[in-house]
């Protein structure tokens, strides 16, 4: 089996924490140089450009608010500069709950500000991303969400639907590229532990009931996640397209 990117470049939204940061690492450890981002925490973000380097790959950490296309462009560009002129691998990483509110008590602002920090940021990336993935080989790998599946939790009905929107997109675009030899895939994690989500959005209670329910008794780690997006960024995963891998320990069958 074959995971050596060697030569190859990458472009991990969000890739400072979290699963970002493992995505980042994993592709790195395999060969790949790599251009992260970071909204916030620019610490995690140099460090974790930093552990690249070590690895003896090129790497850079950037700041992008990946909701402003300005930004993006801007950002796309210089990542692509530093990458030698073209991005292989696109990681859709970034991506938030916002917070948890019914539909009927919903204000206008956190609908907005939910799809588009989900959606509209993977839309915005992507279109920067496109002409600087050389024809013939690449990568697109989205991050859904098992909120996609089962509708989230309370008060995440609109989280849910952005992500199960970017599950549409991601089989949208696949057909678009697939004549250009870019592959289109998502993943969509559960339950992940040690990560900013989970810490910020849920208790201890809800954690380990989500845990009982789980039948491989354990919550995900970002590892899981990376070692997922490994297999679509890679040539194992090479004849497929448009597809979602569930990644929460058989909580749920698509």
């Amino acid at each position: 089996m074959d995971l050596n990117i060697a030569g190859k470049t990458a472009f991990v939204t969000g890739g400072n924490i979290g699963i970002g940061r493992a995505v980042s690492l994993a592709l790195a450890r395999c060969g790949a140089d790599v251009a992260l981002t970071y909204y916030s925490h620019e610490a995690e973000g140099q460090e974790t450009a930093d552990a690249i380097k070590k690895m003896g790959r090129n790497a850079i950490a950037l700041a992008l608010d990946a909701t402003n296309d300005e930004q993006v462009k801007n950002v796309v560009g210089e990542a692509a500069k530093t990458l030698g002129g073209h991005i292989d691998i696109l990681m859709n990483n970034a991506g938030h709950l916002v917070g948890r509110s019914s539909i009927a008590d919903m204000t206008d602002d956190h609908w907005f500000k939910t799809i588009n920090v989900n959606l509209t940021s993977t839309f915005f990336v992507t279109r920067a991303v496109l002409p600087f993935m050389d024809k013939g080989w690449g990568r697109i790998i989205n991050m859904s969400s098992l909120a996609a599946r089962n509708g989230g939790g309370n008060g995440a009905t609109a989280y849910a639907a952005s992500k199960g929107a970017i599950i549409a997109f991601t089989r949208g675009l696949c057909k678009e590229v697939a004549d250009q030899g870019i592959t289109v895939n998502a993943v969509a994690p559960g339950l992940i532990l040690e990560t900013p989500f989970h810490e910020t959005f849920s208790n201890d209670v809800g954690i380990q009931g989500a845990i009982n329910s789980t039948p491989l008794k354990r919550g995900g780690t970002p590892d899981d996640v990376a070692h997922a997006v490994l297999y679509f960024a890679t040539e194992l995963g090479s004849f497929i397209t448009g597809e979602i891998i569930e990644i929460n320990g058989g909580m749920y069958f698509a």
